[in-house]
Order: C-alpha cells, then sequence, then structure tokens
C-alpha cells in the first residue's frame, strides 16, 4: 500500500480534473487494485479544518507513512518570500511543503504550475510563484537543485496544463508497485516514457509538415499548424499522439496548434502579445523557433528546398498523393 498526500497551491484544479479522468488505470483502479491510499485530497478528502492540520502533523511527527506527496499548482513564495498570499491549515502553504518533502518517500509535481512555475510564474510574477524544483528551464525551483527525497529521487515532474490523467495515475502505480527505480527521468525530471518523443509523432498533419504545407486553424486536414498559428509540436516532447485524450483525439488531431505545454519553456515567449495562436517570425517569414535538433540556418535552407519542392510538385500535378500520404 502507498499513503498519497495531495496538496494544492498556485492552481486552477485542472489537473485534479484531469486525474479523475485517468481510464489506464482509473482513480478507482489505483484504490482497489494498486492498493494506493489517499490520506487526502482537497476535493475528495473527508477530513476538513482542524481535521486536515492534525493529518499534516502527525506526517511530520512520524505518526502516519505518507509515501507519496502529490504537489498541484506553483509554489507561491510572496510577498517578500513570506508565502503568506497563499495559507493553509493557519500556515503558509510553502512552509508545509518544505517540511513535508523531507519525510515522504516520493514528491511528484503535477502540471506546468508545480513543475515549473507555469503561467503564475510570469513576469512581473507579483506572487512570487516558482515550480517546486524547477523555475522555467533552470533548476531549483523551492526546495533547490540538490533536493532528493526519502525514495533517492528528485521531485518528479508530470508537466502539462493539464497533465494527461494517465501520465499521473501510471506513476502513482509505479511508485505503488515498487516500480518506480524503471522509470528514468530526463534533464528535467520528466519520465522518459512519456517525455521522450515529440508531439508531432504520429500527428495526423505530419506530411504536411513534411511538404511545407500551411495549414489555418480549426480547418480539418487543412495544412501543418507549424508556420503560421503556432503549434509546438515539433519542439515539444510529450505523448499526446500516441495515448491520445479520452482514448480519441489529440490538439494537433482536432486542428488546434500544441502549446508545448509539457516544456519548461511553456508559457513560451512569456504571453508576448501576438505570440498565441501565430508563429513569431524574423523579416515575416523565417520562424523564430524551429524544430527540435535543427540549427536555424539549416532549418531555413532546407524548408526552403522542401517548400519549393512541394509548389513544383503541385505544378505539375502530384498534390494528390502528397494528400493521401497523410490519412
Amino acid at each position: 500500500m502507498a499513503n498519497v498526500l495531495w496538496l494544492q497551491g498556485g492552481a486552477c484544479s485542472g489537473n485534479t480534473m484531469s486525474f479523475l479522468n485517468a481510464e489506464e488505470p482509473t482513480v478507482v483502479d489505483l484504490v482497489t487494485d494498486f492498493g494506493v491510499n489517499i490520506l487526502w485530497h482537497p476535493s475528495l478528502g473527508l477530513e476538513i479544518g482542524e481535521q486536515v492540520t492534525h493529518l499534516l502533523q502527525d506526517i511530520l511527527a512520524g505518526k502516519v507513512q505518507c509515501d507519496i506527496l502529490v504537489y498541484e499548482g506553483s509554489i507561491i513564495k510572496g510577498p517578500k518570500n513570506t508565502g503568506t498570499m497563499n495559507y493553509f491549515c493557519d500556515r503558509p502553504m510553502k512552509d508545509w511543503v518544505q517540511e513535508l518533502s523531507n519525510v515522504v518517500g516520493f514528491v511528484v509535481a503535477i502540471g506546468d504550475c508545480a513543475t515549473w512555475g507555469g503561467i503564475p510564474a510570469v513576469e512581473p510574477n507579483p506572487s512570487e510563484s516558482t515550480g517546486v524544483q524547477f523555475h522555467k528551464e533552470k533548476k531549483g525551483g523551492f526546495l533547490g537543485a540538490d533536493y532528493v527525497s526519502k525514495g533517492g529521487l528528485p521531485v518528479i515532474n508530470i508537466p502539462g496544463c493539464p497533465a494527461h490523467p494517465d501520465w499521473i495515475s501510471q506513476i502513482l502505480v509505479a511508485i505503488a508497485t515498487g516500480r518506480i527505480g524503471d522509470v528514468l527521468l530526463d534533464d528535467f525530471h520528466r519520465p522518459k516514457t512519456f517525455f521522450t518523443d515529440f508531439v508531432q509523432t504520429g500527428c495526423t498533419n505530419v506530411v504536411n509538415f513534411a511538404n511545407k504545407v500551411d495549414g489555418g486553424f480549426g480547418k480539418r486536414g487543412n495544412g501543418c499548424l507549424f508556420f503560421e498559428v503556432g503549434c509546438r509540436g515539433p519542439m515539444t516532447r510529450a505523448s499526446c499522439n500516441r495515448i491520445l485524450w479520452n482514448r480519441q483525439s489529440s490538439k494537433t488531431r482536432a486542428n488546434h496548434p500544441c502549446l508545448g505545454c509539457t516544456e519548461p519553456g511553456f508559457p513560451h515567449h512569456d504571453l508576448e502579445k501576438g505570440s498565441v495562436f501565430k508563429t513569431l517570425k524574423y523579416l515575416g517569414f523565417l520562424p523564430k523557433d524551429v524544430p527540435a535538433g535543427n540549427s536555424k540556418i539549416g532549418y531555413y535552407m532546407r524548408a526552403g528546398f522542401e517548400k519549393t519542392m512541394h509548389y513544383a510538385e503541385v505544378a505539375v500535378g502530384i498534390e494528390k498523393a502528397h494528400a493521401q500520404g497523410s490519412k
């Protein structure tokens, strides 16, 4: 059995809503089949008021074992590092997290706000929000770069806005069944099981991407969304097109641009005006961000050649073959 405590800081509860929709396994499966015991959750817990305070105190005193601390939302340090903008059980939430992280088996950060700081950490960041062990791309965050839990791992990050429900439930299963040692983490502490391939893997518009066929927001089968409406699928690591949402679809399959929400730079360009649903460009036609693993000059040269070749093929009447290949 694994005892789970779920706390919530600067959050919208989106990751809780996602978690409750998990399918493989479901939340009920976690409890009945995998021995996960939810000590308390802000939406599911039966305890209220002083009962929650006493539970937290018992965990710190060693009277109640806590195997997994799940944290949702940003760590709010403001104002002036006092944490008093986010009180919980008569104390700043950050103080509870600091002390609990020293006694629990593992710490799991769920969602972008918990992993990197997310939208609350966008400048000027009046709440002084940060992630549990990262602040944007910089390792450190609230607990510090050197933090390691009693279980021997740093904070396990499951990013997303929100995180896919099955990413959450499967990592909880791995911990509860003693298999977390088989899960490799990348440089940003994300499980490689879910965050190695790019969102573009499995995208139904991948042929249009290769042929540099521009698409429009919400128009299915009309082309790739990378070049005009800011899709970040080619540079975002996530299994959204392998483990589909609701086992049905994904943003890119519905012709909605990937927002890159599993990467530590999210929200990208710090929500600069004109940067959402639009590809920022140099000179009006060169994308500022290029697919991962490419130099900008190399990508511009290759993309220019591929786009020219596509137009040449269209001119000689073989556009249909490409359209069939993308299905």
